[in-house]
């Protein structure tokens, strides 16, 4: 099998204090290859989207995804994401699965998010842009199981999910909840927090991002590993921990932990 290309990148919303310019800056200084956009803050109108798409390209880097705050489930107004999308440049779309914790949800609100959801890929699809799941708690994609669950009742071919190690699972914990939705896993974002939300270096928790790597290896996809959340929000500490994350790519992977 050929092994993917994993592309490092960040999530503007890493830096949310500062500006478009300053974050392109930030990025291409850290030797990133690209940004997530986050529609929060810095990409929010079509000037800001256009904006951040010019700057991004002009800087050599590429856009790897628009993270907006979506809520599937609720039935509303897409086309404005979309239409940021299409202003930005970008293939893909964070969306999140609801906003009720799967422990919490019944019947009616998986059937409205995964409504929501199919309704949402095709109105992408028909523009070529993929939809990819937040992987977090408080929604539906909490946990392997209730994602898995969702992507086969969802059954769109440009749905997918992200990935990020959850709050207060070890390493191994971590690593193989990767392992159970890999073949569904479109992007991943990366930090290293421990104890619970206490933010780390990357560096802290490097046995685990090379077990990672390793696994996104072996899948045969190309991925884009994002940065998010460092320490204080500090443009020194993303130029640290890109460091950290390219040399983890660069270098030999761990099959495991």
């Amino acid at each position: 099998m050929t092994q993917a290309k994993l592309n490092p990148g960040i999530c503007s919303v890493s830096l949310r204090a500062l500006g478009i310019c300053e974050v392109v800056r930030t990025a291409a200084a850290a030797g990133l290859a690209g940004i997530e956009w986050g529609s929060d803050v810095h990409v929010h109108d079509a000037a800001s989207a256009r904006h951040a798409r010019i700057a991004t390209e002009a800087a050599g880097l590429k856009v790897l995804s628009l993270g907006s705050y979506y809520r599937a489930g609720s039935f509303g107004e897409f086309d404005g994401v979309l239409a940021l999308a299409a202003e930005l440049g970008t293939p893909r779309i964070r969306v999140w699965a609801g906003d009720v914790g799967s422990a919490e949800a019944g019947e009616a609100e998986w059937d409205a998010v995964v409504g929501d959801v199919q309704r949402i890929a095709g109105l992408a699809a028909a523009r070529g842009v993929e939809v990819a799941l937040e992987y977090h708690g408080g929604t539906l994609t909490d946990s392997p199981e209730t994602t898995l669950e969702l992507l086969r009742r969802v059954d769109r071919p440009n749905v997918g999910t992200y990935w990020q190690p959850a709050v207060a699972l070890s390493d191994q914990e971590a690593l193989e909840s990767l392992h159970r939705v890999i073949e569904h896993v479109v992007g991943v974002h990366c930090f290293s927090w421990w104890p619970g939300t206490q933010r780390l270096p990357l560096e802290d928790r490097k046995p685990l991002w090379e077990a990672v790597v390793g696994v996104l290896r072996g899948s045969g996809r190309d991925m884009d590993m994002m940065l998010e959340f460092v320490q204080a929000d500090r443009p020194r500490n993303v130029v640290r921990d890109a460091g950290v994350l390219r040399r983890i790519i660069a270098g030999a992977t761990a099959p495991g932990i």
